[in-house]
Formats: C-alpha cells, structure tokens, sequence
C-alpha cells in the first residue's frame, strides 16, 4: 500500500474493481436479450460471480483466471450475450504477477471453448454462434489485456531494481564514511595512545636506572600502551586491505584457518554441500565472520579448539564457529565492535546471524547468507 497523502489501500481498490465489473457485466447482459426463468437466474449469478471472483486476483491470480473464464463460458452457454470484461481483468492480473505462458495457454484454450460452447448451445446458424462467442471474448481486447500485464510488470520490475540499487548506493556510500571515520579515529588515537606508551616507558627506565622500584600502576600503563598499540596496528591493517589488497572471501578462509592454526589453536575447517560460485558481497561476508569469531577465540575464549563449518546450500551459505572456551550457558556474552559489525554485515544482506554460549561449554556462531539462487 501506497503511503502517500492521497494513497487508497490495495484492498480497497480491488473490491472497487471487483464490484464495478460486477455491475458492469449484470447490466450488459440485462440490457441486452437474454432467457429469462432458470436459465436467467443461472446467467446472471455467473455474471456477478465472474465480476467479484476478482477481488482475489492479486492473492490467487491464476485460480481468479480459472474461475473467470468457467463463468464466462457458463454464461454464454445460459445465453446472455455480455462481454467477458472478467476474464480480461483476470488476464491482465495473471500476467503482471509474472505467469505469462500459462495465461497465454488458458487464453488460446478459453477461445476455443468458447466457441464449441457458442456452437453446441446457440440455436441459430454457426455464423451467428461464432459471433456470439467472439462478443463474449473479443480477441483485440485479450491481446490489450495481456498486453497491459506485461507492460506493468515490466514497469514494476525496473522500479524494483532501482529501488535496489538505490539502496545498495545507500549502503555502500554509509560504509565508505565509517571507514573514513574509523581511519581518523585510529590515528586520533594512534597518536595519544603512542605518547602514552612513550612516557610510561621513559617513566620505567629511568626509574631502574636509578633503582628504584617502579609502582605497578606504571608497570600497568605501560602493558596497556602496548596491548593497546598491537589492537590498533591490527585494526589498521584490516582497514588498509580494502585498498590495497584483493576483497578476501571463502576462498582466503582455509589460509585463515590455517594462520590460526600455526598461533598454536587447534582449528578445523568443514565444507559441506555442493560448492558454487555465490554473490561477491557473501563471500566477503562470510570470511569476515570466520575472521572475526576465530579472533575473539584466540584474544578471549581461552579456548583450545575450534571448528569451522561452511555449509553450500541451493538459496542459501551457512557459517558456523564453535569454540571450546570459557563462555558457557550461565555467561551470557556482552556482544562488543566485533559481533555488532557482524550483525550489520549480515543485516545488511538479508541474512540471519545467532551468536550464543553452548551448553557444552564454549561459544558458536552461526550466520545464514542468503545466495538469491546464485549458482
């Protein structure tokens, strides 16, 4: 539904149609000569119910096509001489929902129908018959409707895909400005935090110098400046290889898991399913998150092993990493930068991510990437 000022709900106008066309289909065949007694009951019943059966078109397009062309068949068999201005409408839906070559095998079949039923049941000569079925279903106007579905769908799909397009330019352009803050940040606070060590350093040589015992609170500042130093020398490099280095994707992740491996984490990689090419921005999604989780083992998990699983499915790649660390059921984890960009990669795919303790012991991470059929 539209969500202008003036917009009308889709439900709303669906009924409209439904109950004009309705209308229009009782008058015609009214107006018109037509049986009267069982046979007028008969067809004017199918009429209407030719006209509402539309109000379903947009859920059930072609079961509305079915229901359309029986009526209509049904009431020029009863007699009444009324364009099918339903099964037009019904056309037309069934082609803009995208079923075009069944649409156009019901059509060519409904004509024909039409006209066996014109010849069975019309008592005057065939040429008349064929006439009377041509009015029911005029051809001209079953092209123009098939014509107007297509047109629409065609429409609807350039609007989605600069929708799409928009929204990845969006997306894309966000990414662009936090790395370009997260540069300036970490110089920012590569400068301050090298002072920092600088004189903490300083401060504890010239104390042993002179032989006196150095507090641990320096000692302490002194750990941090470098501990702090090592996280954003690491961070920068991350940062530095969307430039100057090809995008790492599934491809990169057993050389991961292997570098991990050789840091002494005993560290298993799983493929499982029908290996295929998928979207470039899964791939990288998928590296990053094995990246990711194997990064927190080793700085946080206190864990021995871990285990990486990259299941291929048709419409989808799943991730899992799984750790025998410290994290357990009563130790909820606090979701840091790391698991936060996680999410929003995966967010930002459609994709779905789990990240929680196992009762085992330890913590997994489990991320769905949806491929879009990519093959």
């Amino acid at each position: 539904m539209d969500k202008g000022r003036f917009a009308v709900p889709a439900g709303v106008t669906t009924w409209a149609t439904a109950l004009g066309v309705a209308a229009l289909m009782l008058g015609t065949g009214l107006s018109r000569p037509h049986p009267s007694g069982g046979l007028g009951v008969l067809g004017s019943v199918l009429l209407v119910a030719g006209g509402l059966a539309l109000a379903a078109y947009r859920r059930a397009p072609l079961g509305v096509l079915a229901v359309t062309g029986v009526c209509a068949v049904g009431h020029l068999a009863a007699g009444f001489d009324a364009l099918a201005v339903s099964c037009l409408v019904a056309v037309y839906g069934a082609v803009r929902a995208g079923h075009r070559k069944i649409t156009l095998i019901v059509s060519v079949v409904l004509v024909a129908v039409l006209h066996l039923t014109a010849l069975v049941f019309h008592e005057g000569g065939a040429g008349e018959a064929l006439a009377q079925a041509r009015h029911t279903l005029e051809l001209a106007w079953l092209i123009a409707a098939f014509a107007a579905g297509e047109a629409v769908r065609q429409a609807e799909r350039r609007a989605d895909e600069a929708e799409r397009t928009r929204e990845e330019t969006a997306r894309r352009r966000a990414d662009e400005e936090r790395l370009r803050i997260a540069r300036e940040l970490h110089d920012s606070l590569t400068h301050q935090i090298s002072v920092v060590k600088v004189q903490s350093e300083v401060a504890v040589h010239v104390a042993r110098r002179r032989g006196e015992p150095v507090p641990e609170a320096l000692l302490a500042i002194q750990e941090a400046g470098r501990e702090a130093s090592r996280e954003l020398r690491a961070t920068l490099e991350a940062l530095r290889d969307d430039d100057t280095a090809p995008p790492h994707g599934l491809d990169h992740i057993p050389g991961l898991v292997e570098r991990f491996r050789g840091t002494g984490l005993e560290t298993t990689l799983t493929i499982t399913g029908q290996p295929h090419s998928v979207p470039a921005a899964v791939s990288r999604t998928a590296y990053r998150i094995v990246q990711e989780s194997l990064t927190n083992v080793s700085r946080h998990a206190a864990a021995t092993s871990a285990s990486v699983l990259v299941d291929y499915r048709p419409d989808a790649l799943a991730v899992r990493v799984d750790d025998d660390g410290k994290a357990g059921v009563q130790s909820p984890s606090t979701p840091g930068h790391g698991l936060l960009g996680m999410r929003e990669r995966v967010a930002a795919l459609g994709g779905r991510l789990c990240t929680e303790p196992r009762k085992a012991g330890g913590f997994t991470v489990q991320a769905e990437l949806p491929t879009n059929g990519a093959s």
